[in-house]
């Protein structure tokens, strides 16, 4: 019995092949022309984020730039609507980046086919009335091109936010 399961799993892993082969058709290289310029951009956009300079920010994004998960919003955000959200994060806010990791990498042959800029790191809020800090662990995802952020993905624990700014979490039995 053992021996025909065993070769039944055998023959729906070799049907699949083809399947999993297809999806895999992508490549992936981290070695690129423009993987410096793209460190470059993804640096300054942070530098200019710890210096509260939305505008220099704004300049370093391409003109068709569209933000996911930024304010622990489900939808998108254009350039505009960025700019206006940094503009009242960095009123109340000072932004603090440590621990840092920048990883350029460049897809062709898949769907997200392009050069991204990955990043990682912790961004250390402070209130700037009560001096009230909130400790918020991210990454982001950015897409390149023409030597602007084209697109940034957002992803950070926004536990940390909510906790930090007096919410707190209860059981649902409680």
């Amino acid at each position: 019995m053992k021996e025909i399961k065993a070769a039944l799993i055998f023959v729906l892993l070799v049907a699949w092949m083809p399947i999993i082969t297809e999806a895999q058709q992508g490549e992936v290289t981290l070695k690129f022309a423009n993987a410096a310029t793209a460190m470059e951009v993804s640096q300054n956009f942070t530098k200019a984020l710890q210096a509260g300079d939305v505008a220099k920010m704004d300049a370093l994004l391409h003109k068709d730039f569209m933000v996911y998960g930024l304010g622990s919003a489900l939808d998108s955000m254009t350039k505009a609507q960025h700019k206006e959200y940094y503009v009242a994060s960095t009123d109340r806010y000072k932004h603090t980046m440590t621990n840092e990791v920048y990883l350029p990498l460049k897809v062709t042959n898949n769907w997200n086919e392009g050069e991204w800029m990955l990043s990682w790191g912790i961004n250390t809020i402070t209130d700037k009335s009560t001096g009230e800090t909130i400790v918020i662990p991210y990454h982001t995802a950015s897409v390149i091109v023409d030597g602007k952020i084209a697109r940034m993905n957002y992803w950070y624990d926004i536990l940390n936010v909510a906790v930090g700014q007096g919410y707190t979490i209860t059981s649902p039995g409680n």
